[in-house]
């Protein structure tokens, strides 16, 4: 496994800007065969445009960088075969969602999406509905995010300031506490309530998660545990 970094920032200013992926360019025929083969198990992925980070830096508990636009099976491609290529990193930002008691919650990844089966917070790579004023707007995307997989409104949360950087390998996670009334699993209730008056949930079941040993039956990205890791290891209230 790759070295995982987890670093606390205050804020994260991301830019937009052109930039020549060379091993798109070179691997473009191997990327569209993915492509093809994913959608002959799921005919209703999109290829649709997405931002991958090409730079960045931190410095002084201020994380800034750079990205670009890219195809989603461009994107998709290059993750699944490993990120052999890392000029270039797959960045995102999650609403960790943590009740009252400090349990945690998990989305389960519905069978017709990309990453059916795994469990991890709202999130979603971003795209250009996250571009405000030439920069990417992370803190939007946590709350748009939450509110579509969970149903979860910004009026239903409450925000916590700062981020943690969770970065292994071509992966660069922005986690941003959000927090919820109630108890794991009241609040886990409240949510399976809501996912099951949706036509097509992105989400197939929630996890309350107490601890980490309560994820050791769960398929989760491999940042997911040293992250929670982590924050249970910080104090909470």
């Amino acid at each position: 496994m790759s070295a995982i970094e987890i670093m606390p920032v205050a804020n994260v200013e991301i830019v937009v800007e052109a930039h020549d992926w060379r091993y798109a360019r070179d691997k473009a025929a191997d990327m569209d065969a993915h492509w093809d083969a994913m959608l002959a198990q799921r005919s209703g992925l999109f290829d649709g445009r997405v931002l991958l980070l090409h730079r960045f830096e931190l410095r002084d508990g201020h994380f800034s960088g750079a990205c670009f636009e890219t195809r989603f099976s461009r994107f998709n491609a290059w993750r699944r075969f490993g990120f052999p290529d890392l000029s270039v990193r797959n960045f995102f930002s999650m609403a960790a969602l943590r009740a009252e008691d400090g349990a945690f919650l998990l989305g389960e990844m519905g069978p017709q999406t990309a990453n059916a089966g795994e469990s991890y917070f709202p999130a979603g790579t971003p795209d250009a509905s996250d571009i405000s004023g030439g920069r990417v707007d992370l803190a939007g995307s946590v709350l748009r995010e939450l509110e579509e997989e969970t149903g979860l409104s910004g009026a239903d949360v409450t925000v916590r300031p700062g981020w943690t950087v969770v970065q292994i390998g071509g992966q660069i996670s922005f986690m941003r506490e959000v927090l919820i009334a109630g108890d794991g699993t009241s609040a886990a209730r409240r949510i399976e309530a809501t996912l099951a008056g949706q036509a097509e949930p992105e989400l197939a079941r929630i996890h309350v998660v107490r601890t980490a040993k309560d994820t050791e039956r769960l398929e989760m990205p491999p940042f997911m545990l040293p992250y929670l890791r982590y924050a249970f290891s910080q104090p909470f209230g």
